[in-house]
């Protein structure tokens, strides 16, 4: 299903992307060497009831999935990129790690991740694997506008990657989004421009590239959920979730602090 928004529907999705924005830096602000991944999941847990929204992670059910996630947010460690499930697990200095939260408010849902390096320092290959995260999340967003296509958005976000060294896997990417988490239409982290679904106003997606530093074949946890680069390598995932607009694109999940 392909959603198109109207306007007012459009203005709750605000509201819902500044809530993922500001939880996620606040949960970026808490972590420290010393934080347990549950700890996180429950300051996320807090903060999302405490504002009367919903999680769109806890009952999340997919066929990929060894469902249902049980938990309100995604906590990827070092090799692990996607669908990390938090477990019982100490951070340590320099841990590259990845909070990915959707989160929907009044029927509209929002999505977004960042990835950082706890204690504020680590090495020069991690720095530069999520620099190369951000740079393509924001050339995906400059290509995206009424009359745009998918494929023009992918391009764009697989030329920063590509040209970065990195290995792109296309299996998992970015989504259509609105009154349900994850909807068509599919947005690679490559592709040809001029290709695919011709975007309209009203369209809400959430991008997110992801790189491995070496490879692009995934491992599975034995929690069924948590998506590992097969080499042990290190990875990074960023993510906003956008609404097209009548001139551009607008990013929802920025923060308001």
């Amino acid at each position: 299903m392909i959603e198109i928004l109207s306007p007012a529907r459009v203005a709750t999705a605000r509201t819902s992307g500044a809530l993922v924005a500001d939880i996620l830096q606040t949960l970026r602000t808490r972590t420290v060497p010393g934080t347990n991944l549950l700890e996180i999941d429950g300051w996320a847990k807090e903060m999302i009831l405490g504002a009367g929204a919903q999680s769109c992670y806890v009952d999340y059910a997919p066929s990929f999935g060894r469902g249902p996630f049980g938990h309100y947010i995604c906590t990827a460690v070092n090799d692990a990129v996607l669908h990390g499930r938090p477990r019982d697990q100490v951070l340590a200095p320099g841990d590259l790690l990845t909070l990915d939260l959707a989160v929907a408010q009044d029927g509209v849902a929002a999505d977004a991740a960042i990835s950082f390096l706890v204690g504020g320092t680590g090495d020069p290959e991690s720095v530069a694997l999520i620099a190369a995260t951000e740079r393509a999340l924001a050339a995906g967003i400059a290509a995206a506008g009424p009359d745009a296509r998918i494929g023009d958005l992918s391009h764009a976000i697989g030329t920063v990657l590509g040209e970065a060294g990195y290995p792109i896997n296309t299996e998992f990417g970015g989504h259509g989004i609105g009154s349900t988490m994850h909807q068509d239409p599919h947005v690679p982290n490559t592709g040809r421009p001029g290709r695919g679904y011709r975007l309209r106003p009203g369209l809400l997606l959430a991008l997110e590239p992801w790189v491995m530093a070496d490879t692009a074949t995934l491992a599975i946890d034995a929690d069924g959920w948590t998506l590992r680069s097969a080499t042990g390598c290190r990875t990074a995932h960023t993510e906003h979730t956008i609404a097209i607009t009548e001139d551009g694109a607008e990013i929802l999940t920025l923060p308001t602090h």
